[in-house]
């Protein structure tokens, strides 16, 4: 085993086509989420999956135990690899992430998913906080339209300025194919 994990952050039906939060350009990211993974696999890398479930009964999306909250069938996970199940944005927030990194010595992290704004953000950062050496593939990660003061803001420029302030001062933004290369 290598010293470096993939940490697959919430490629769930929820956020395809019929769920409730569809994002712009979930299938390309999808489809470069598998593509690192099974590269990963091939390297003897760790596959961490996080699957996002709603604590709160009156949060309408994310709902326990519904088809919409089960990890994609574009990146399922092999029975051998970790599910871990959160309840917050940040992968590392109560669910015992960095203590599985730890046990296996693991020294640097890739980090793909959804939704660039808020998971893989924060996923990312406490990374970087905790040391790890951390990757972030900007074209297996998507997001959505946002809107701020009734100002819309695209998911190209939400995701680009994510990527950017992430590269700048939390690990290294690269494409797919620069890290399969």
């Amino acid at each position: 085993m290598s010293h470096r994990a993939i940490i697959v952050v919430d490629i769930q039906n929820e956020y395809f086509s019929g769920g409730k939060l569809p994002l712009v350009g979930i299938e390309k990211a999808a489809a470069n989420a598998a593509k690192v993974i099974e590269h990963a696999r091939s390297a003897k890398d760790l596959v961490i999956y996080f699957q996002h479930e709603s604590a709160d009964p009156e949060i309408p999306f994310f709902t326990p135990g519904t088809p919409e909250v089960a990890i994609h069938s574009m990146v399922a996970p092999l029975e051998q690899e970790t599910v871990v199940v959160k309840n917050f944005p940040n992968s590392f927030r109560e669910t015992g992430l960095k203590a599985l990194l730890d046990e296996q010595s693991i020294e640097e992290v890739v980090i793909i998913g959804a939704m660039s704004h808020m998971c893989i953000d924060a996923t990312s950062r406490a990374a970087s906080d905790f040391g790890y050496k951390t990757t972030i593939i900007h074209d297996a990660c998507a997001t959505l339209d946002l809107e701020f003061e009734g100002i819309m803001v695209p998911a190209s420029q939400v995701h680009a300025t994510i990527m950017a302030a992430l590269a700048f001062a939390y690990g290294t933004v690269i494409t797919t194919d620069q890290y399969i290369k």
